[in-house]
C-alpha cells in the first residue's frame, strides 16, 4: 500500500479565528485541510489533507512563549513530512513593539533555513492593504483606523518596515508596487536580491488578490513565508494548481438550538452585537460583575430560561471608552482573563445544554470556548463571510463552531448564519 504523500503545506496561525481564516482560504482555493488546535501530541496520526493548520494562542503571551510554541508546532509539521510553511498573523499586524511577530518570524527563519521571507498582512476581500510600505484598513492608515485603541495592541503606526525593526534581530526592506505590477519574476529577483543584501524580511505590497497571486508565484521557491490569510489564497491556488486538487463537498450543518458568544470589542462586532439584540434575546456579561462574583451564574440562569425560545447572545463587548473604564478599575489582562474565564464556562454549558450551533466573536473568547470543550482538531466547512468558516470538532459529532475574528463579517452575519443553517 502506498504511504500518503505529506500536506503541501503547514500553516502556524498566531490565534485561533487566525486559524479558521487561513483554513478557509486555503479550502477556497481547492485544498481539503485539516485544523487543529494547539500543537498535536506524539501520539497524533499524521496529517490527512493537502493543508495543516496548527492553531495556537500566541499572539500576546510572552515572547519566548510564543517562540517555543512556534518552534514545536513546526517541529511536528517537519515531522510529517511538510517541507513549506507559512506564519499567519493578523491583517491588521497585531503586535508590539516586543513582538510577537518579529520573535517568532526570526525563530521560523531559522528552523526553516529560509533566507528571506516575505511580511505581507494584506487581506484585500477584507479591506487589508499594503502600499508603499504602510497598512491599510479600509480607506485609513492603520494607526487611525479603531485599531489605534485595541486594548492589548494598540497600533501607532501604519508603516510595516517601522513596525517590525524593532521586533527582529534581522534587516527589514520592501518590494514596491510597482515591482509586483511586472510579475511573479520580477517579485522572486527582487527577494533574492534583498537576500543577497543580508535583509531576511521584506515587506510586499499588495492591494488586490491579482498582486497577492503574483507575491504567491515570486516567493514560492522560499520554504517560509508569513502574512495574513489573503496570501495563502494566492499560494493555495498556486498549489492546488499544480496538485489538480479540487475543492471537496463540505459537512452539513446541524439543526437544533443556537447561541452567540462575544467578546470582541471591535467596531464590526460591536455592529454584529447592536443588530443581533434586534433580532434575539442578549444578555450583557459586566467584566466588573464578574470580579465581584455571581455573574457568571446569573448568566447560566438566564441561558436556561431562554434557550428554548430561539438563538441567545451573550456578550461580553463594549465600546473604546466603556472598556478603558473597566480596564482602568480591573487592570487589562486581569479583566481580559475573567471575561475568557466566563465564556469559557458559558460554551460548555450551552453545549451541554444541546446548542449544536455555536458562533463566537473574538480570538480570545474563541480560544477559551475552544479550550473549555477541549476540542484539538476540526473539519472545515464552508464560509459565511471572508475569513469566516464553519468547523466541525471531532470531539462533539453534530455540533458546528463559527470562530469569527472580531473585525470580520458584516452587521447581520450573527442572524445570517444562523438563519442559514
Amino acid at each position: 500500500m502506498t504511504p500518503p504523500m505529506p500536506p503541501l503545506l503547514g500553516c502556524i496561525a498566531d490565534d485561533y479565528t487566525g486559524a479558521t481564516d487561513v483554513a478557509s482560504a486555503l479550502r477556497r482555493s481547492g485544498l481539503s485541510v485539516a485544523l487543529y488546535f494547539g500543537v498535536p501530541g506524539p501520539e497524533a496520526r499524521a496529517p490527512e489533507g493537502d493543508a495543516v493548520v496548527i492553531a495556537l494562542k500566541s499572539r500576546t503571551i510572552p515572547v519566548s512563549d510564543a517562540v517555543g510554541q512556534s518552534l514545536g508546532a513546526h517541529a511536528w509539521l517537519r515531522a510529517a513530512g511538510v517541507g513549506r510553511i507559512y506564519l499567519k498573523y493578523c491583517s491588521t499586524f497585531d503586535s508590539t513593539p516586543r513582538g510577537n511577530i518579529g520573535p517568532v518570524a526570526d525563530a521560523l527563519l531559522e528552523a526553516t533555513g529560509a533566507p528571506v521571507t516575505v511580511v505581507c498582512p494584506a487581506s484585500p476581500a477584507n479591506g487589508r492593504t499594503v502600499y508603499r510600505g504602510r497598512l491599510f484598513v479600509g480607506d485609513l492608515p492603520l494607526d487611525e483606523s479603531p485599531m489605534r485603541d485595541h486594548p492589548l495592541t494598540p497600533m501607532r503606526d501604519s508603516d510595516l518596515t517601522r513596525l517590525l525593526r524593532p521586533q527582529t534581530r534581522h534587516e527589514v526592506g520592501r518590494v514596491d508596487h510597482a515591482t509586483v505590477r511586472r510579475g511573479a519574476r520580477a517579485v522572486r529577483e527582487a527577494l533574492d536580491g534583498l537576500a543577497e543584501a543580508g535583509v531576511r524580511h521584506a515587506v510586499v505590497d499588495a492591494v488586490d488578490e491579482t498582486d497577492l497571486e503574483v507575491i504567491a508565484r515570486g516567493g514560492a521557491h522560499l520554504p517560509l513565508l508569513t502574512g495574513a490569510a489573503g496570501l495563502t489564497g494566492g499560494l493555495g491556488g498556486l498549489l492546488a494548481e499544480e496538485a489538480g486538487r479540487h475543492s471537496a463537498p463540505a459537512p452539513s450543518r446541524p439543526s437544533g438550538p443556537a447561541a452567540v458568544l462575544a467578546g470582541s470589542c471591535s467596531a464590526m462586532t460591536l455592529r454584529q452585537i447592536e443588530h443581533a439584540r434586534t433580532r434575539m434575546p442578549a444578555h450583557r456579561l459586566d467584566p466588573r460583575g464578574l470580579a465581584r462574583g455571581g455573574a457568571v451564574e446569573e448568566a447560566l440562569d438566564w441561558v436556561d430560561a431562554h434557550l428554548d425560545s430561539g438563538p441567545v447572545l451573550v456578550y461580553s463587548s463594549a465600546p473604546p471608552e466603556e472598556l478603558r473604564a473597566v480596564q482602568d478599575e480591573l487592570g487589562v489582562r486581569e479583566g481580559a482573563s475573567l471575561v475568557e474565564d466566563a465564556m469559557g464556562r458559558l460554551a460548555r454549558h450551552l453545549v451541554g445544554r444541546g446548542v449544536r450551533r455555536l458562533v463566537v466573536a473574538g480570538g480570545e473568547t474563541s480560544g477559551a470556548a475552544v479550550g473549555a470543550l477541549s476540542v484539538r482538531g476540526v473539519e472545515v466547512g464552508d464560509e459565511v463571510a471572508p475569513g469566516v468558516c464553519w468547523v466541525f470538532p471531532h470531539e462533539h459529532p453534530g455540533l458546528a463552531l463559527l470562530l469569527k475574528s472580531g473585525n470580520f463579517g458584516d452587521p447581520e452575519l450573527f442572524t445570517r448564519s444562523l438563519e442559514e443553517a
